[in-house]
């Protein structure tokens, strides 16, 4: 006899999933569940994400509603002179290839998680508050033992974490960066959690902490001024819906385009039968690469230039928009960051798929919290018209792609991942693995994946390097291999709700991921 669940959750970390798990076994429900784990993720993964940076959340609930919760970082309302602005550039080093992120006070963009989580948690949350905050509380009393996956985030990290006495004191607390085996302890983060569960969203964006950073930023050369704060607001969006091969995918309309570019390499894969090929072949990866690179072409088609316009993903994804690209790809293949996502499913029928991001950090944390505020304002892939050349209090468009996938109506596949740019060729990729290929979502998750942008090709270990070089017609300049699976390829949390009625997840162990069943 199959032991009914109460429902399973992944995440980037065991802490936060057992966070998550810990809410679903004392009556909690999915949405709850994934609050818990985000606040717990805060801790556990506070270079992935923090309290003060931002993120989506895109609910299924039970009696059928779908709405995405758009709680992201917005522009600054005001600007300043470049020259008297804290900004400066950073070399993250990933091993087989440096990306440079922009740090300081002027990189920081109005924070969005936590008066996004706390929306959603008085929409569709059942427990009270205080228990959510619970075991991230506890968590950054008593600490975190760092994992060999968080010593090499803080390992690439370094100079953000190393940049002022505040940040050395949480990553290198005895004068070293923090490495395997010692413990992250946050005591100040812990007591501005039991206060912030009092005060609520008022304490975080009109109290002290609020005005403690807008002072800062006045001194020290940020924009963020109390207007920013007080008028900071959690916007509700009717998800972007996309059918293919029989199932529903819900994911983040614009203005992020992250979800509309995963919707459009789908409708590209769904000219041809992918499953024709053997899963990591030749024709399989050239089956992808012209997939990304179709969409890419696409992308520069007005996509970019117009994402605060009304109605662009019905005319981006629209048949007429679309069939010259899927003529192209039909002609090719018949003859290729900072963030953590929770994912959670609960035996109701809720679904709560939530990716949230402190970019790198700016490396500016607030006093007496010891929260490190985003550097949104400084991520090149967010800023794809250049750094400063943002528009003023405007919701930033983001690669965060929250998805569900739903079946007859029902919640099948709740998942998402971190990664950056690489957000959606992952997500795609474990999406295109469990419909095309009917991949159990372990493997779906765990199997090779490769990124094509710009030319370049990344590929992961596991494919057959001689046989793919051997083909002369890539559309590729460079050639990365990968020697070994890395967090640059994305890290896709899901959770599934399997034939015989069990729910299971798979959290990704590219970055650090978790999974967990509740009965």
């Amino acid at each position: 006899m199959i032991q009914k669940s109460r429902g399973a959750i992944a995440a980037g970390h065991p802490k936060a999933a057992e966070a998550g798990a810990s809410i679903l076994a004392a009556g909690g429900n999915a949405f709850d569940s994934a609050i818990a784990a985000v606040f717990a993720s805060c801790v556990a993964e506070p270079m992935l994400t923090s309290v003060a940076g931002g993120g989506f959340l895109l609910a299924h609930t039970a009696s059928g509603e779908d709405v995405l919760f758009d709680f992201f970082t917005q522009t600054p309302q005001v600007k300043k002179a470049v020259g008297r602005v804290d900004f400066y550039p950073v070399d993250a080093n990933f091993g087989d290839t440096v990306q440079e992120f922009h740090v300081g006070l002027g990189a920081m963009a109005t924070p969005g998680n936590f008066a996004g989580l706390l929306h959603v948690h008085q929409r569709l949350g059942r427990l009270p508050l205080k228990t959510l905050l619970e075991p991230a509380i506890d968590l950054a009393r008593t600490g975190v033992i760092v994992d060999e996956f968080r010593a090499y985030c803080f390992t690439i990290l370094e100079p953000i974490l190393m940049a002022n006495a505040a940040a050395r004191a949480i990553y290198a607390p005895a004068g070293d960066l923090l490495k395997v085996g010692d413990k992250l302890r946050m005591p100040d983060l812990a007591e501005t959690l039991i206060e912030l569960a009092h005060t609520g969203v008022d304490g975080f964006y009109r109290g002290s902490l609020a005005r403690q950073v807008v002072q800062d930023c006045a001194q020290q050369g940020g924009y963020l001024t109390q207007a920013d704060f007080e008028q900071y607001q959690v916007i509700e969006r009717s998800p972007l819906r996309l059918n293919y091969r029989g199932t529903t995918l819900l994911t983040n309309p614009p203005p992020s385009s992250g979800g509309a570019l995963i919707a459009f390499a789908l409708s590209v894969l769904s000219q041809t039968d992918v499953s024709q090929h053997k899963l990591g072949s030749v024709a399989h990866l050239r089956t992808l690469v012209e997939a990304m690179r179709v969409t890419n072409v696409a992308r520069r088609d007005g996509f970019d230039a117009n994402l605060y316009q009304d109605n662009l993903a019905d005319r981006f994804l629209s048949p007429d928009h679309a069939a010259p690209y899927w003529h192209h790809f039909k002609q090719r293949v018949n003859k290729w960051g900072s963030t953590t996502h929770v994912s959670v499913i609960d035996s109701e029928g809720n679904a709560a798929s939530v990716t949230t991001s402190n970019g790198e950090g700016s490396t500016y944390v607030i006093p007496g919290t010891q929260i490190m505020v985003n550097n949104m304002l400084g991520e090149e892939d967010l800023n794809p018209q250049g750094f400063h050349q943002w528009q003023p209090n405007q919701r930033i468009s983001s690669m965060m792609a929250p998805t569900l996938v739903l079946k007859a109506g029902r919640v099948k596949i709740a998942l998402g991942s971190g990664g950056s740019n690489r957000i959606r060729t992952a997500i795609l990729q474990v999406i295109s693995n469990m419909v095309d290929f009917q991949l159990p979502i372990e493997e779906a998750v765990a199997a090779p994946r490769i990124h094509w942008e710009r030319e370049t090709f990344n590929l992961e270990p596991g494919f057959d390097r001689q046989a793919i070089e051997a083909i002369a017609d890539w559309p590729v300049k460079d050639w990365l291999w990968w020697r070994q699976p890395n967090m640059f390829f994305g890290g896709v949390h899901g959770v599934t709700v399997n034939a015989d009625g069990t729910i299971t997840g798979a959290g990704d162990f590219r970055r650090g991921g978790y999974d967990l069943s509740v009965f």
